[in-house]
C-alpha cells in the first residue's frame, strides 16, 4: 500500500510522509524547501512532491491520502464542551454546535486543492482523514518498535482535543480519556509564551530554555489552571481567551490591534509584557513557575490515567507539540524509571501528524507499521549536485579524501564547522546531518555560535551529541535519547569538562549517536575523542534566527556566506573563509 499523509494541517508547519508497505520512506517539512518558517497557511506540495520523487513514484502511484483532521459528531462531548466553556463568546458557541466542523470542511478542500495541483487525481485515490490526536498518538506508537505500551498526546488544540490518554497494543489503539479546548495545557503555555515576548507555537522552548535562571517560588502562576489528578480547567478570564477578553497588543507598530491568547487582567495580575531579549526580573520567575506547573499537571495525569499500562507494559509512546519540552520528559522518565522506556516522536509538532496520519490509515489497511530506527528521512544530495552548487557560487574548495579526519581537526582546535551531510533530518532538532559543530571544551563557543552565527538569545543553551560509548557516563542513565527529546542530569565530573552544551541547571539535552544511526557522524565523533579524549561535540541546528534549518547544498552555502562560519563541511567538500 502506498500512503501519503499529509500533515500540519491548522494552519501552521505542514509536512508530508510517504508510506510504502508499512515502512517509513521519507517524510519532510514544507518550511524547508519554501525558507519560510512554519509554512504558516500552506500546503505541503514540495514536500509531498520530494517523497514521491526519492521513493521513485509517480502521483499516480497514490493509493491513499490520510490527512490529521476529522469531523466530529454534534453528538461528541468535544463540540458541547467547547461551547459550554465559550457562552461568553456567543458567535463561537453556536459555530461549535451548527458549523463544529468547519475547519475539517476547509482543510480537505485546501488538500484536494494542493493533490490536484500535483497531479494526484483524488478520486482515483483513497482518501482517509484521521483525529488529530490519533495522529499523533500513531506517529509516536506505531513508529516505537513497541507491541504494547501507554500512549499520550498533549498540544494546544487538534479538531476540539487538547490533551489524550490512550494505550496500544498489537498494533490497535484505544482512547482511555480526552480533555478538550479551551482547557489546554499546550495553549496555556503557549499564551504565557506571547506574555513573555515570544510568539505562539514557535517561542515555547524559548520559555523552557529561560526557565532554569528563575525562581519558581517567586511567581505565582496557580490562578492559571485549577486541577488535579483527575483533570484540569483553565481560567480563561487569563488565558487561552477569545474575542473582546484578549489582551491588545500596543507594539511594536506592526503589531498593533493584534489579539493574544492572554488577557488584560493577566497583565494587571503579573504586569506589562516582556519585551527584548534580555532575561529579566520578574519574567524569569514566572518562566520558572509556569515550567513548574506544566511538569507537575503532565505527571499527575500520566499517574492516574497510564499508571497501570505503564506499569504493566513498561514503555510509554509520546507526540504533540508539548512533547518537544524536553524538562517535562526528563521528569515522566523520573517518574517511571528505572522500568519504563519512553518513546518521544522526534517530530513531535503538527508536522510529524503527516507521519502519524500516514500509518495510522496504512495499518488500518492491513499493512504492518516497521520501527523508525532514525530520523533522516528527507532529501540528501549527490557529491555531483553539491560540487555543481559550488561551482556556480564560484567557491574554492578542496574534496577531502577523509571530511571526518579534517573536520575533527578543525574542532579540536577550536574551530567552529557547519557540518551538512546525507539526508535531512525530520523534526525540529539538528541531528548530525545538517548542524553547526563546536569543541564543548572550549570556553565561549557556545557565546561565538550565538552572536556570529546564530544570532540568538545569548542565554539559550546548546546540546550535546555523545557516542554511545561515553553516553552513560556523562549522562548518568540508559535510556535511549537518539533524538534530543529529553534533558539528562550531567555527571559533576563532566560539568566543567563540557561546559558549552550544559546549561544553567546542569542539564544537556543530548544526541546519543551509534555507528548504526548515522555512520558518518559516529565516525566524526570517534575521531573527535581521539584527538581530544572527549567523545562529545556540540550540535545546533543549521540555520540563523527566524530561519528554517537548511535543506539543500544552495542553502548552505547561504548560510555559510550570510554569517561569519568560517568552515562548511558539505558532502566529502571543504569550504573554507
Amino acid at each position: 500500500m502506498i500512503v501519503l499523509g499529509m500533515g500540519g494541517m491548522v494552519g501552521h508547519d505542514p509536512a508530508a510522509a510517504l508510506v510504502v508497505d508499512g515502512r517509513v520512506v521519507a517524510a519532510a517539512e514544507e518550511e524547508r524547501f519554501l525558507r519560510e518558517k512554519h509554512a504558516k497557511g500552506k500546503q505541503a506540495e514540495r514536500a509531498a512532491a520530494f517523497c514521491l520523487r526519492f521513493a521513485g513514484l509517480k502521483a499516480s502511484d497514490v493509493q491513499v491520502v490520510a490527512i490529521p483532521f476529522a469531523p466530529v459528531s454534534l453528538m461528541s462531548p468535544a463540540r458541547w464542551h467547547y461551547a459550554v466553556r465559550h457562552w461568553y463568546a456567543p458567535d463561537r458557541a453556536f459555530t461549535a454546535l451548527f458549523n463544529g466542523n468547519r475547519r475539517f470542511r476547509r482543510n480537505a478542500r485546501q488538500v484536494f486543492a494542493a493533490l490536484e495541483r500535483m497531479g494526484i487525481d483524488r478520486r482515483r485515490v483513497r482518501f482517509v482523514p484521521v483525529e488529530h490526536h490519533l495522529a499523533h498518538a500513531s506517529s509516536a506508537y506505531h513508529v516505537s518498535g513497541y507491541a504494547d505500551a501507554a500512549i499520550m498526546s498533549v498540544d494546544g488544540v487538534g479538531e476540539y482535543c487538547t490533551t489524550w490518554f490512550g494505550h496500544g497494543s498489537g498494533g490497535e489503539i484505544a482512547c482511555l480519556k480526552e480533555f478538550y479546548a479551551p482547557d489546554s495545557l499546550g495553549g496555556c503555555y503557549g499564551a504565557v509564551t506571547e506574555y513573555l515576548g515570544f510568539e505562539m507555537l514557535d517561542g515555547e522552548f524559548k520559555v523552557m530554555g529561560m526557565a532554569p535562571y528563575g525562581d519558581p517560588d517567586r511567581a505565582d502562576v496557580s490562578g492559571l489552571i485549577e486541577w488535579s489528578e483527575r483533570g484540569f480547567r483553565v481560567n480563561t478570564r487569563l488565558v487561552n481567551c477569545i474575542g473582546l477578553r484578549r489582551y491588545k497588543r500596543a507594539a511594536p507598530v506592526e503589531a498593533q490591534g493584534i489579539g493574544t491568547y492572554f488577557s488584560p487582567k493577566l497583565v494587571k495580575l503579573w504586569g506589562p509584557p516582556r519585551v527584548g531579549d534580555e532575561i529579566d526580573h520578574p519574567y524569569v520567575h514566572i518562566a520558572a513557575a509556569v515550567q513548574r506547573q506544566l511538569e507537575q499537571i503532565l505527571l499527575a495525569l500520566t499517574r492516574h490515567y497510564l499508571g497501570g499500562h505503564i506499569a504493566r507494559t513498561r514503555r510509554l509512546c509520546y507526540a504533540g507539540g508539548v512533547a518537544l519540552n524536553v524538562k517535562a520528559n526528563q521528569r515522566l522518565i523520573q517518574a517511571f524509571a528505572p522500568d519504563c522506556e519512553v518513546f518521544v516522536q522526534p517530530a513531535a509538532s503538527d508536522a510529524g501528524t503527516a507521519l502519524g496520519a500516514a500509518t495510522y490509515a496504512a495499518h488500518r489497511l492491513g499493512d504492518t507499521i516497521q520501527p523508525m530506527t532514525h530520523a533522516y528521512l528527507g532529501p540528501e544530495y549527490s557529491a555531483a549536485e553539491i560540487e555543481e552548487a559550488l561551482c556556480k557560487r564560484g567557491c574554492r574548495y578542496e574534496r577531502c579524501a577523509s571530511i571526518t579526519d579534517r573536520a575533527s581537526d578543525l574542532l579540536a582546535k577550536g574551530q567552529v564547522v557547519a557540518w551538512c551531510q546525507g539526508r535531512m533530518e525530520w523534526g525540529p532538532r539538528a541531528l548530525g546531518n545538517r548542524s553547526i559543530l563546536g569543541n564543548p571544551a572550549v570556553p565561549g563557543v557556545a557565546d561565538t555560535i550565538n552572536a556570529q552565527i546564530k544570532y540568538r538569545e545569548r542565554w539559550r543553551p546548546f546540546c550535546p551529541s555523545l557516542l554511545d560509548s561515553v553516553a552513560p557516563e556523562i549522562l548518568q542513565s540508559s535510556h535511549p535519547s537518539p533524538y534530543m527529546t529529553f534533558t539528562f542530569d550531567v555527571a559533576p565530573a563532566w560539568r566543567t569538562r563540557i561546559p558549552e552544551v550544559v546549561h544553567e541547571d546542569g542539564t544537556a539535552r543530548p544526541q546519543i549517536v551509534t555507528a548504526e544511526s548515522n555512520p558518518r557522524y559516529h565516525e566524526l565523533l570517534r575521531k573527535f575523542e581521539v584527538k581530544t579524549g572527549i567523545g562529545v561535540l556540540l550540535n545546533t541546528s543549521l540555520n540563523r534566527r527566524g530561519e528554517p534549518m537548511v535543506c539543500s547544498p544552495d542553502d548552505a552555502l547561504n548560510m555559510f556566506f550570510g554569517s561569519d562560519l568560517r568552515n562548511l563541511a558539505i558532502g566529502d567538500f571543504l569550504v573554507v573563509k
